[in-house]
């Protein structure tokens, strides 16, 4: 039994190790992307949801990518959105941010155009929960809509993930399927009422964003990827590595 334990304590800590390792990888890989890429100087960028340390065994994705611009003394400022109506993003994110004693800002989603239109942010980087063949993506409800102001006011959007997100067994992003959650989400918070009583809801968790507006790059642990090429990309660099 003990043995069994000491096994399954080494296979925990591999796992926690390697996804470190891959977060990590992440933000160097999008952080110099923007670097290199990004017009818009000071670096300040837009997160949505959490994709920290909480999210992920450590670092992060979206938010590791911001943590690796601190770090390198690179970033300006964060905005994080409240994530409504689950509020990860100001339970979360929030908490996160000022735990690092990086510059940050929270907003509610719907500041999210007029931010832009300020002229204060010059990336957005989100993270994933399911990345398809064409490169839609599955993320937090309201996701899509930060992709769509960004798209217009010609800001770069990244999407974050490590490859275990992405899944080439589906074409399109109108093949995932979306989870709906209880209205209760949206009518209470901490169970104190906050809507008319009887009011319906709809709730989906999340939304797709179209390929056609991840205009910076979808970001793994192995680089930075064009939707339009990521599939192949992402197969060429893994059969190289079954042969080193």
């Amino acid at each position: 039994m003990n043995l069994m334990k000491e096994r399954l304590l080494a296979d925990t800590e591999k796992l926690l190790a390697s996804d470190i390792r891959i977060n990590k990888s992440i933000g160097e890989y999008g952080g110099k992307h923007i670097l290199e890429n990004c017009s818009k100087m000071p670096i300040s960028i837009l997160t949505h949801c959490n994709t920290g340390s909480l999210a992920t065994a450590g670092y992060g994705t979206a938010l590791g990518v911001i943590r690796w611009l601190y770090e390198n003394n690179h970033l300006h400022h964060t905005y994080c959105t409240e994530t409504r109506p689950y509020n990860q993003g100001a339970r979360l994110t929030a908490y996160e941010l000022v735990h690092d004693n990086i510059p940050s800002t929270l907003i509610c989603d719907s500041m999210v155009a007029s931010l832009m239109q300020s002229g204060k942010v010059s990336a957005v980087i989100v993270g994933a929960d399911r990345v398809v063949c064409n490169g839609d993506t599955a993320n937090k409800i309201g996701t899509y809509q930060i992709a769509v102001c960004a798209k217009y006011h010609n800001i770069p959007f990244y999407v974050a993930c490590p490859r275990s997100t992405l899944d080439f067994t589906l074409e399109s992003g109108n093949l995932i399927p979306i989870e709906e959650r209880p209205p209760k989400e949206m009518l209470t918070i901490n169970s104190i009422g906050i809507a008319a009583e009887g009011i319906k809801c709809w709730n989906p968790a999340f939304d797709i964003t179209p390929a056609s507006l991840i205009t910076g790059g979808i970001v793994t642990e192995i680089g930075v990827f064009h939707p339009s090429v990521l599939k192949d990309n992402i197969d060429q660099l893994s059969a190289v590595e079954l042969f080193k």
